[in-house]
């Protein structure tokens, strides 16, 4: 058995108070037996404007946040899973919205750029979201050997796409891990339901890590995080607040589950995402 946990935050534009609630709850979820902690998207600051974590881009492998993160790692004998981390692209006016995966040394070992970008009119509420306008997509799948299992990495808006988890199956996913923000009127109607359905359709375990309140910058997340079984039971959920998700894996359940139940197997139809 292994045991993940999932942080939920409500990140604002200071830097140095994000990281700060970040580390309280890395050393909270290492106290409580975790050996993998994910992080919510944009943990390390949620601005005023969109264009505040263009300012703070990182180059990979340099800067505080990557700091930050690596030393937190070392420090609690943690795998981490950092939601989000500005880091520079090809763009000077955009960044790459960068999900990075450290070891128990504080070592980087994958990195993840969100593939999906959020650009979205909600008529409900009448809020715009252009992320397009800041970020750059990325392109790769990610999938990853850890102590967990098969490791896949996703991205809040990700989760939408059901192709590009069937793309993780092909590459023998075992844990998704889904650092999100979700707004909230579209985690009330669909976030649940899509976390277990990707859980359920691919037969694995799915932690994912919530933004999950009202932000400074005016915008309200959902919250909810929660860690998901293979059978699409939810195991440990945080609705609301500051606070973790906290669940053991067992991965030969996700084998055994594969083999009594062989959905997977009984695919007709190959998915490939487009050239």
């Amino acid at each position: 058995m292994k045991r993940v946990a999932a942080l939920q935050m409500a990140s604002g534009p200071n830097i140095a108070a994000n990281l700060n609630e970040a580390g309280r709850l890395i050393s909270r979820a290492a106290d409580a037996g975790a050996e993998l902690v994910v992080l919510p998207e944009n943990f390390a600051i949620m601005g005023i404007s969109e264009l505040d974590k263009v300012g703070i881009r990182e180059v990979e492998g340099e800067g505080p946040i990557q700091r930050f993160l690596m030393e937190q790692a070392d420090k609690h004998r943690v795998w981490i899973v950092a939601g989000t981390v500005p880091l520079a692209g090809d763009d000077p006016r955009r960044i790459r919205a960068a999900c990075l995966v450290y070891n128990d040394r504080g070592e980087q070992i994958a990195r993840y750029d969100k593939m999906h970008l959020f650009d979205v009119q909600i008529a409900e509420s009448g809020e715009n979201y252009n992320e397009s306008e800041t970020i750059e997509p990325g392109s790769e799948v990610v999938v990853l050997d850890t102590p967990f299992g098969r490791l896949g990495l996703a991205v809040c808006y990700d989760l939408r796409f059901p192709e590009l988890f069937r793309q993780m199956v092909n590459k023998g996913v075992q844990l998704i891990v889904l650092p999100s923000a979700f707004t909230a009127i579209t985690g009330r109607a669909h976030w649940e339901s899509l976390v277990r359905a990707r859980a359920i359709e691919n037969v694995c375990y799915v932690a994912a890590a919530a933004q999950g309140g009202y932000h400074v910058n005016g915008r309200e997340t959902h919250g909810d995080s929660m860690i998901v079984d293979p059978w699409g039971q939810i195991l440990d959920r945080l609705p609301r607040g500051s606070g973790f998700v906290i669940a053991d894996l067992d991965l030969e359940k996700v084998e055994n589950t594969r083999r009594s139940f062989p959905v997977l197997k009984h695919r007709k139809i190959s998915c490939s995402l487009p050239k």
